[in-house]
């Protein structure tokens, strides 16, 4: 006698609007998570580099870096939301409430909030709200994302369409600085820049330089490590390419470590206002960077100050830092367009 005790996963047809999903397997996080993210992605922030900078902020015991703790949190929506995606296609509303540190346990739910079957039958969207907490119950994260689903059934019938209203941008007032944090006695010298916050410019563009080449085992690497089973980054089976597609949040990592060069003082991610995977990432792409000043405000906390950033991934160089070609579309070699906002010394 046998049973299906595996796991298939959901597809668009099981979401329904206003359902809870509470997510397995809550993650412990470590000093071995910070290590390995050093050695994936070229990450030199000194806040979560160095515990003595970090103190020396404010902020003891030592934060990791908070995509860390977006990754982990993200990893365990995958088999409940997104193992049986086409692809993840954007985020909005994200903040980051309590600094995660070593030996925090992460655990996350999900909400459904909209529905959208397209047009061609065999996929769907579906946005979701999910909450990342610790293990004093406190908030880590939320935020929102919508992701291309595959249908099991085509001939499922279509749910109502409802498409969420989502905030372009999190505004000043509501982004959470952490307890503690006073930038007022910042040693730009052990950061690596001299450029804070009045130095930065609305609608001025800084090119990264730097560039990183993709291989498959580092991307698979680190979907494993944040526990992400979407099949799409493993199995040569899940695309009729047969290529395994890069994990989006390993270019959102890899373009935040190359904005150090020209944004070492931007140290802590406080909110993702918006976010389009624009195009596909594979092993062999190059992915290299560039920024745009979106807004910047003074924060109510010693010597801090935010900045919005536009953050550009792209393949291969481009140093006209070219957003959209003029028809509006995006440039040929645009693969993310990540609008945060950051901490940074006033």
């Amino acid at each position: 006698m046998s049973g299906m005790k595996t796991n298939p996963g959901n597809f668009f047809e099981d979401f329904t609007v206003g359902q809870v999903i509470e997510h397995a397997t809550p993650r412990t996080l470590t000093e071995g998570d910070r290590a390995v993210y050093g050695a994936i992605y070229p990450t030199r922030f000194a806040v979560a580099s160095s515990a003595e900078f970090a103190a020396s902020v404010g902020l003891a015991p030592h934060p990791v870096e908070e995509l860390i703790g977006f990754h982990v949190a993200f990893g365990k929506t995958v088999p409940d939301v997104s193992l049986n995606a086409v692809a993840n296609l954007g985020y909005a509303e994200c903040r980051f409430h309590v600094p995660v540190v070593p030996g925090d346990t992460l655990r996350t739910r999900s909400e459904v909030i909209g529905l959208k079957q397209n047009s061609n039958g065999r996929t769907g969207v579906v946005w979701v709200r999910s909450t990342a907490t610790n293990q004093r119950g406190e908030v880590a994260i939320d935020w929102a994302r919508w992701v291309m689903v595959h249908k099991r059934d085509a001939d499922a019938p279509a749910p109502e369409t409802v498409v969420p209203a989502l905030a372009s941008v999190v505004a000043p007032d509501d982004l959470v600085v952490p307890a503690g944090l006073d930038l007022s006695a910042y040693d730009a010298a052990a950061a690596g820049s001299p450029y804070r916050l009045g130095d930065y410019e609305v609608g001025e563009r800084i090119d990264h330089v730097d560039g990183v080449t993709l291989t498959d085992a580092e991307h698979m690497m680190a979907t494993r490590l944040w526990q992400n089973t979407a099949k799409v980054h493993f199995s040569t089976d899940a695309r009729p390419d047969g290529r395994r597609l890069v994990y989006g949040g390993h270019v959102i990592s890899l373009a935040r470590a190359l904005s150090f060069n020209g944004l070492a003082n931007a140290q802590l991610v406080a909110a993702i206002n918006a976010g389009a995977h624009v195009a596909p990432a594979f092993a062999g792409d190059t992915i290299h960077a560039w920024s745009e000043v979106l807004d910047t405000a003074t924060l109510d906390a010693p010597g801090v100050g935010a900045i919005r950033l536009r953050l550009v991934a792209t393949k291969g160089r481009d140093k006209s830092m070219t957003l959209r070609s003029d028809d509006g579309a995006y440039a040929d070699g645009v693969l993310l367009d990540l609008d945060y906002w950051a901490l940074i010394p006033r």
